[in-house]
């Protein structure tokens, strides 16, 4: 990718040139990462977008099931379809370095971890063959997944640990214990920190499990202290600026905190995170914060190249 591309793309708002351009999506849950059209072209049918901001994620899941499961087939066939989905949109919206999430619960559902690999490997391979793959597995929905771990880790697939809803489940302590456990078996580490809440608390968990990357990340916006900490131990926040407006986390593309994040030199990313609901691509994503006058054209290159001068073991 040359950079005057990149410049030419934002400068027509043109969907087309983005979409040519090389891009990361480094947040992006696996079952919600297609795109809307995929799902209406397999069902001959339309379906409108969300009209409004979600008042909680329970509503943002009732409008997922009502609207897009609805036409999906039952269970696990409409599973795959929508992981179908996800990669066919990476390989449509040149996304060359693709970190998508699954729990384990998606793992059992497909058979166990062979059964689970050899089937991600292949839609990979068969959608999206000239994307970089690095699986993030989710954690922290129950303590059942502790008794699993070792064999899943065993596998050497997954490429990080992605930690949600970490204070509903586990103490600090285990939720440590957990992430050494990641780290001796060479993953990177990630959580869900700082999209509803504070800057403290983003803090206190980057620092006490040694994080790698933050998903959203946002609440630190709000304290210069944070913010340089940030940026002195190099943490990427992979920013999701349209789900952070579908669920009010803030108000518009033109007012969003990756503006503050950015001018404080910590390492940020651009991301979909569930691209099935709040329907906006990463070429899209760039173009609403270019359009809204929030970034420049430089600074959104740069960020563009944060995510793809990357770190990571190559997963296929």
């Amino acid at each position: 990718m040359t950079k005057s591309a990149f410049i030419q793309a934002l400068h027509s708002n043109s969907i087309s040139e983005m979409q040519a351009i090389p891009k990361s999506d480094l947040h992006s849950h696996a079952g919600r990462g297609g795109s809307k059209a995929y799902i209406e072209r397999w069902a001959n049918t339309k379906i409108a977008p969300p009209a409004r901001p979600f008042a909680s994620l329970n509503e943002m899941n009732e409008w997922l099931n009502d609207n897009i499961k609805c036409h999906c087939p039952p269970g696990l066939e409409g599973y795959l379809l929508r992981i179908e989905a996800a990669f066919d949109q990476a390989a449509a919206d040149n996304v060359q370095v693709l970190a998508l999430s699954y729990s384990k619960d998606e793992v059992a559902a497909l058979g166990g971890m062979e059964s689970f690999i050899r089937q991600m490997d292949y839609m990979r391979q068969k959608f999206a063959p000239n994307t970089d793959f690095y699986p993030d597995l989710t954690l922290g929905y129950t303590k059942d997944e502790l008794q699993v771990l070792d064999e899943i880790f065993s596998y050497k697939w997954f490429n990080a640990i992605d930690i949600v809803n970490y204070s509903n489940t586990y103490s600090i302590k285990e939720l440590k214990s957990l992430c050494r456990k990641a780290k001796d078996n060479g993953m990177v580490l990630k959580a869900h920190l700082g999209e509803f809440g504070g800057p403290d608390e983003l803090m206190r968990y980057a620092e006490e499990l040694e994080l790698d990357e933050i998903q959203h990340g946002v609440a630190a916006a709000r304290s210069p202290q944070i913010m340089r900490w940030l940026a002195k131990h190099e943490i990427k926040l992979n920013v999701c600026p349209t789900s952070n407006i579908m669920l009010g986390v803030c108000d518009s593309y033109a007012t969003h905190p990756i503006r503050i994040l950015y001018e404080y030199g910590i390492p940020v990313t651009i991301n979909t995170d569930d691209l099935l609901i709040f329907n906006s691509s990463l070429s899209e994503e760039y173009l609403h914060l270019f359009n809204s006058g929030l970034m420049k054209t430089e600074e959104l290159y740069e960020i563009c190249q944060t995510g793809l001068n990357h770190n990571y073991t190559k997963r296929l």
